[in-house]
């Protein structure tokens, strides 16, 4: 599979610390310890797998350890921040040190940390060693928030991730169509799907592929295995891709060797009927919950509600669970830029189950695919 161009829009990084600063006097703190490392690259472009983010009213210092050091000034000036943050190389305490001559001399009275990656022992290490000269605070969403709107150049790299899983599901999906002729697992066919998206661009996977086929497809979340792909199999593929940081989200079911019979039929006809439903209610000003509502009507009046146990959707991004939650308990209206999955299911033990999910960006006058493999169900 031939790997996609690469000419991509730049990410609108500088903005964000901007952004963040105007954000503190709501989350009544004077500066924020970011620790939470998507947030950490999403507002200084560092990927490394460990750091810290201090951000002022008037400064920025990411800490992080020997290892990084010459990737940290190369992302951080490929970033566009280079001139902005300020980078200290050095172990655990001399990045609390760092910290701390960023807070200490300037005018912070409070200093917030993320309460959602902060532990309480780690919360009382940072109050002893500010020496009680900084109150320390709870914050909860705060980049997060930030993170829900994408630009354009973070909707451009996911765009891009989609299309590698939808060319490598496109390559793999013969070994499927050919699973009544050969011995096919699960683990078979997931490794496949991977090397694919690697071989297609991929920096990586965007979460552990999902492969569940008769049974196992009433499973939401089954982890793939040694059963060997039948005849009449229902066989739910969630997966995606992971490019410059950014991941897509996609699930298809196939039924193997033909289309699907008796009440397997009629769980395909529901479930596509309720994610087109889905699709159709992603628009600005539509509240994530009314998402949720209309996919889970149609299953209802099915006779399935309880069989529909999770989440219509999610936020994807940097992660690939992020806000807003598409859900009973959403609280988000959604916004030209927020991109969301749409992926109601059923699953009966003993018969199976489906899944169709894509991911959708909201435009200005409704929503736009970024996932665009056919939904035909016959494999």
């Amino acid at each position: 599979m031939a790997t996609i161009a690469n000419a991509l829009p730049a990410l609108q990084v500088r903005q964000r610390l901007d952004r963040l600063r105007e954000t503190l006097d709501d989350a009544e703190v004077d500066a924020l310890l970011v620790t939470t490392l998507a947030n950490v690259r999403y507002l200084t472009g560092f990927s490394g797998s460990a750091a810290l983010l201090v951000v002022t009213a008037d400064r920025a210092l990411l800490t992080t350890d020997g290892r990084y050091r010459t990737q940290s000034a190369e992302q951080v000036a490929a970033a566009g921040v280079g001139d902005v943050v300020d980078i200290e190389i050095g172990g655990a305490g001399a990045q609390r040190d760092a910290v701390r001559s960023v807070v200490e001399p300037a005018p912070v009275a409070t200093l917030g940390l993320e309460a959602e990656d902060v532990s309480w022992a780690s919360a009382m290490r940072w109050t002893e060693h500010l020496d009680g000269a900084v109150e320390v605070r709870r914050t909860a969403g705060v980049v997060e928030e930030l993170r829900e709107v994408k630009d354009d150049g973070e909707i451009a790299r996911m765009l891009r991730a989609a299309a590698i899983a939808d060319g490598a599901l496109g390559e793999v999906l013969p070994l499927l169509s050919s699973a009544t002729e050969r011995i096919l697992t699960e683990a078979e066919l997931a490794l496949a799907l991977d090397t694919a998206m690697r071989r297609g661009g991929a920096d990586g996977l965007a979460f552990e592929t999902i492969v569940a086929s008769g049974p196992n497809s009433a499973k939401p979340h089954h982890e793939p295995g040694e059963r060997v792909i039948r005849a009449g199999d229902a066989v739910v593929i969630d997966f995606g891709a992971m490019f410059e940081g950014y991941r897509s989200d996609m699930t298809r079911t196939f039924c193997v060797g033909g289309p699907p019979q008796g009440e397997l039929a009629r769980i395909f006809e529901v479930v596509l009927a309720s994610q087109a439903e889905g699709v159709a209610a992603v628009m600005p000003g539509v509240a994530a919950k009314d998402v949720d509502d209309v996919c889970r009507k149609v299953i209802s009046d099915a006779g399935w509600a309880d069989r529909f146990e999770h989440g219509t959707g999610h936020g994807v991004g940097l992660d690939i669970h992020e806000a807003p939650t598409v859900s009973a308990l959403g609280t988000a209206i959604l916004a030209p830029g927020v991109v969301v999955t749409v992926e109601p299911g059923v699953y009966i033990p003993g018969i199976g189950g489906v899944r169709i999910e894509d991911t959708l960006v909201v435009t200005e006058d409704g929503s736009r695919a970024l996932t665009n493999f056919h939904k035909d169900v016959a494999a």
